[in-house]
């Protein structure tokens, strides 16, 4: 079993900055790929980016690229989302989910999820 914990939620202005952290313990070698997913209320879940421990396959949703931006720390079993410039409607509840195989924007692909984030972005 693979437990996942996302952190680094809050609130930030909008055009602000803020980094959700992603960190796995147990049988961590079977982790393949790490994805982000968020939900907003009332609306549908919905991908952000995914990416293999090695970086590649590296994936984004169109509307993140270029303001989102995913790293990894493998000595520490965590991933981060680097998300800039954002946006009101960047408010959701993050998700970090891991994959033993690459799954990209593929949801039922990802075998175990974190509690989620909370990110709220005011006007």
């Amino acid at each position: 079993q693979v437990h996942v914990v996302e952190s680094g939620g809050g609130l930030v202005q909008a055009g602000g900055s803020m980094r959700l952290s992603c960190t796995v313990s147990g049988r961590t070698s079977d982790i393949y790929a790490m994805g982000w997913f968020r939900q907003a209320p009332g609306k549908e879940r919905e991908f952000v980016a995914a990416s293999s421990w090695s970086g590649t396959p590296l994936l984004y949703e169109d509307r993140m690229q270029g303001r989102f931006l995913i790293s990894r720390d493998n000595a520490k079993n965590t991933m981060y989302l680097q998300m800039n410039s954002l946006k009101p409607e960047d408010t959701a509840v993050y998700y970090c989910g891991t994959a033993d195989k690459w799954s990209g924007s593929y949801y039922p692909g990802y075998n175990y999820w974190g509690q989620g984030a909370q990110v709220t972005v005011s006007s």
